[in-house]
């Protein structure tokens, strides 16, 4: 079977770009206002009546922060479309009208015929030697002349798997580098499946300078190849990464994580995929939690104070709000240059933490690293999944528009069950308080009138003690302006078009009880109102009845 040619024409861009020339992306401060007042909080006390009472009892831990006004057809605009100003975009609010989105593109756009039946690419699409993401190959270790690094005032830090020379000061943030690197090692060996007493002796050597304005004393030293592209930030080659001083300890080891990550790959696995991948797994495991002297790799941000500098929600969240977000294809196809901006890499890390934690793709999206070094990768990925893939789409599109702090990627997994038609007599669900958009397993026509009643006690919170709710909601806490944890509800269509915004996207209040009209056939879903990143303290079912009215 052929390849598409616009396929073709992405691949062979990808393929065929020349190295960046520097990664880690630019740390991304929130705005001075954010950092010095306290997150508002997603969950806005109501301002009228009773609800003004002070009541810090009540105040559910603020996981999720800054939140803002998501539109729920804004995420992409329309190729050539202007970008709405903000003002008039605030002025029009979630339920004002938006740009008409791209048409997406479908997986059977980049694949033609059947996805899951398609050869590797041809042999003229076979990567070549100077591949984005491939180990330069006979390039030799830096020679380190050591007098010459002392005689420069550059101290040498050692570690079991990292030799990390640097002209920072002594601290204990800087100094313990090393360690950090060493408790790395086990756990990239464990995510990229290589064998840890296979490589006990394996080495990088990495350069960490104040300023760019050091450049020069560490290339008198040795420590700076005289063919090393200009970089803004960190640059990994082999077996050496090079950075510069970063504005929070955080963020400085982020980075030396992130280019840990590529060193790793390149020298253990001979490359680093294509640059969605190369990229996207290195930012999700350099975004890390270290805490008590432990580390954890790979780790979703609950907070922002927990990642300072970091910014990678922010990108996104920015981004969708000015109706630029990306789609899985459009990263997918990122081109050897793109990494030369900063935005990529928020999106790079966004789709490799949802693909990574998702239950129904994860499995999938963990057996990459074993194809990382041959030709045809990003294909290879497109026919993985191309049994889901718009089912991937939509709930891509879902998780960009919500995308939070502390975002719970299982709980918010969507069960595309379809609906069977109701029973004449009705019929009687359950909702989960703890999970995201379920099937209720019940199909509406279009036209006809359907009576939704809820009942039934729930939890929406454990903190300081448990928050009892009922279907209608909790009326002095609010998420995205409706009650926490009232009942909402959606259609989706029988025939779902990959071309237009989910109908999840732009719910129903259902609350105790509504008449539902469905503008489409399909099927009934059903969620309580609550944040993506705040669902794993609620507990708790209630129970929906679905009735036709009679005409």
């Amino acid at each position: 079977m052929s390849t598409p040619k616009s396929l073709q024409s992405s691949v062979a861009w990808l393929l065929l770009a020349a190295l960046v020339a520097g990664c880690g992306g630019t740390p991304r401060p929130e705005s001075q206002a954010a950092r010095d007042k306290p997150p508002r909080s997603h969950r806005q006390t109501a301002q009228t009546g009773e609800n003004t009472k002070k009541n810090t009892k009540a105040t559910k831990s603020p996981k999720a922060s800054q939140d803002t006004k998501k539109g729920p057809s804004g995420m992409f605009r329309e190729p050539g479309a202007a970008t709405p100003e903000p003002a008039a975009k605030a002025a029009e609010g979630p339920a004002g009208p938006r740009p008409k989105p791209r048409q997406r593109t479908s997986l059977a756009d980049l694949l033609s015929g059947n996805p899951a039946a398609m050869t590797d690419v041809p042999e003229d699409l076979a990567d070549p030697p100077d591949a984005v993401g491939r180990m330069v190959p006979n390039l030799p270790r830096m020679e380190i002349d050591e007098s010459k690094v002392r005689a420069a005032g550059i101290r040498r830090l050692e570690g079991k798997h990292l030799t990390l020379y640097t002209d920072l000061p002594p601290g204990a943030e800087v100094d313990g580098l090393p360690g950090v690197f060493d408790l790395a090692f086990p756990q990239w060996c464990d995510y990229l499946v290589v064998e840890p007493s296979e490589h006990a002796d394996w080495r990088l050597t990495g350069v960490l300078m104040k300023t760019m304005k050091d450049k020069a004393r560490f290339e008198q030293a040795g420590l700076m190849p005289a063919d090393l592209p200009a970089f803004p930030h960190g640059y990994a080659r082999n077996f050496e990464f090079w950075l510069y001083e970063q504005p929070s300890d955080y963020y400085r080891r982020h980075l030396l994580l992130h280019e840990g990550t590529h060193g790793f790959m390149n020298t253990l696995l001979g490359s680093c995929g294509p640059p969605w991948y190369m990229e996207g797994i290195a930012e999700l495991l350099g975004t890390h939690l270290w805490k008590d002297g432990r580390l954890t790799l790979g780790y979703f941000p609950a907070t922002r104070d927990e990642v300072p500098m970091w910014g990678r929600i922010k990108i996104v969240r920015d981004a969708y709000d000015r109706f630029a977000g990306a789609r899985l294809d459009d990263i997918v196809h990122y081109s050897g240059s793109a990494h030369r901006s900063n935005d990529p890499y928020g999106w790079c890390w966004a789709a490799a933490a949802f693909l990574d934690r998702h239950p129904r793709y994860q499995q999938r999206f963990r057996q990459l690293p074993q194809h990382v070094a041959q030709r045809g990768f990003s294909n290879r990925f497109l026919r993985m999944m191309a049994d889901d893939w718009d089912q991937l789409c939509e709930e891509w599109e879902l998780y960009v528009a919500r995308l939070e702090y502390g975002y719970d990627i299982p709980r918010e997994a969507i069960d595309f069950r379809p609906g069977q038609p109701l029973a004449e007599g009705g019929a009687t669900v359950s909702v989960a308080a703890d999970r995201g958009w379920q099937s209720s397993g019940v199909r509406l026509e279009k036209g006809k009138s359907y009576r939704l009643s809820a009942s039934g006690r729930y939890q929406v919170a454990d903190r300081p003690k448990p928050w009892p709710c009922e279907p209608g909601g909790v009326s002095i806490r609010y998420w995205e302006g409706r009650p926490l944890g009232i009942l909402l509800g959606a259609v989706r269509p029988d025939e779902y078009r990959v071309d237009r915004p989910s109908p999840l996207l732009r719910p129903i209040v259902i609350g105790l009880g509504t008449t539902l009209v469905p503008q489409e056939s399909g099927t009934l879903y059903l969620r309580i109102n609550d944040s993506p990143g705040e669902l794993a303290d609620n507990a708790g079912t209630l129970s929906v009845r679905v009735e036709p009215e009679s005409p």
